[in-house]
């Protein structure tokens, strides 16, 4: 099961480390510069220690700099790998254009259509295809959001995504939830099956009519 991620926040005392990725305490120090008469001046640069591996991020103004990497979900561990660089690329300008992250998120989804058994050529026509597999809403919803605010980043329309650049951040946790629900519970279930004793697996067989 996929634990809940916590991103880095701005004077917090845990998070997720954006150097490491492990969820520990925070040790924050304001940073501050030796001027030419000998004294230290504070500046608006802060610094956040990780306790588990003690590097450092740092801040300014409230907003981390470095890593540059935006603090939002890192992919999936079941993401394809076909998926994984407009993740990672989406991951790394969401700060700088929430636009252009949502269309490579978009497209992120597209491609990872094939992984759940369709086309990948018509992302609506896809969802609908799911549905009438018996796709649960709430996944369905979760496609849905990131194919409209997707399209809506390449076609502007009634959505600005750089006004609301807190609706490209939670796209990140709609492709991860699209795959733990599609793509690992499946795995856990399936692998947890193959492990049962070949006989009751083909009595299972039996009843349903398959032997």
């Amino acid at each position: 099961m996929k634990s809940t991620y916590y991103p880095p926040e701005f004077d917090k005392d845990h998070f997720h480390c954006p150097l490491c990725g492990v969820y520990a305490s925070q040790q924050w120090h304001e940073l501050a510069v030796m001027v030419p008469n000998a004294h230290w001046v504070k500046t608006e640069f802060t610094a956040s220690k990780c306790a588990h591996c003690g590097h450092r991020s740092f801040w300014f103004d409230g907003r981390m700099i470095v890593p540059t990497e935006s603090p939002v979900e890192p992919p999936h561990h079941d993401l394809p790998e076909a998926c994984l660089a407009d993740y990672s690329e989406a991951r790394d300008i969401v700060s700088r254009t929430p636009r252009g992250a949502a269309a490579l998120l978009r497209l992120c989804l597209q491609k990872l259509m094939p992984h759940l058994g369709e086309a990948g050529k018509n992302i609506n026509e896809d969802i609908k295809s799911l549905v009438t597999k018996g796709l649960p809403s709430l996944v369905q919803q979760a496609l849905d959001v990131c194919r409209v605010v997707g399209n809506n980043a390449v076609h502007p329309g009634e959505l600005d995504i750089n006004d609301t650049p807190e609706i490209a951040n939670q796209l990140f946790r709609m492709i991860n939830f699209i795959v733990e629900d599609r793509i690992t519970r499946p795995k856990e279930i399936q692998q947890l099956y193959a492990q049962l004793p070949q006989g009751a697996i083909e009595a299972i067989s039996k009843r349903d009519g398959k032997l």
